[in-house]
């Protein structure tokens, strides 16, 4: 794996690049340093999710963000080093198997859902909506360098599962999943 910093402050950047893990330079525009940027501000928003608290319950919503923290570093890394892999097809099939023991537990939508309710139920919104955007930036940069499926398939899925967690969140504290009222008048 590549350098890892010793010290933080290395003034290195000042002239707009930034090194990747194989020691090449590029411009901190390239799409590449952007959906690292991207990735690491979705872990950011896990790591607010997971001090906000999530409930302790069946589904194991604590260890669950632990682990997808992880991933998310191990997508950064994948990320940092051009043509390299490191985030394995098993952690999306972990995804899906949370997202289908989360599934059965939640009532059918007749509605679209309005991102709220819980403070923990919005963060998972919040964090759901930037993982899209991490997806976005990453299939650009997939168009124009080899990325692997694998990455793309987890951003995909995870973004579902924020979706499915916000609404476990509001269902767990017994609040009322805010829907979309089409026939308000205002």
């Amino acid at each position: 794996m590549g350098h890892r910093l010793s010290t933080i402050a290395t003034r290195t950047g000042d002239a707009g690049t930034t090194g990747l893990g194989d020691g090449s330079r590029v411009s901190k525009s390239d799409p590449r340093v952007s959906a690292m940027g991207d990735v690491d501000e979705l872990n950011s928003a896990v790591g607010l999710l997971r001090a906000l608290g999530v409930p302790d319950c069946h589904l194991d919503m604590g260890n669950l963000l632990g682990s997808i923290q992880q991933d998310l570093l191990d997508l950064g890394g994948e990320l940092s080093i051009p043509g390299y892999s490191l985030l394995k097809e098993e952690r999306v099939v972990a995804l899906d198997a949370w997202l289908t023991l989360a599934n059965a537990t939640l009532p059918r939508l007749t509605e679209f859902v309005l991102p709220g309710g819980t403070l923990a139920a919005a963060q998972a919104h919040m964090c759901r909506t930037v993982c899209r955007r991490a997806e976005r930036v990453l299939v650009d940069l997939a168009e124009l360098q080899s990325i692997s499926h694998t990455a793309r398939q987890y951003l995909n899925r995870l973004s579902d599962l924020f979706f499915v967690m916000a609404r476990v969140l509001n269902q767990q504290a017994s609040q009322a999943e805010p829907l979309w009222n089409r026939a308000r008048v205002d």
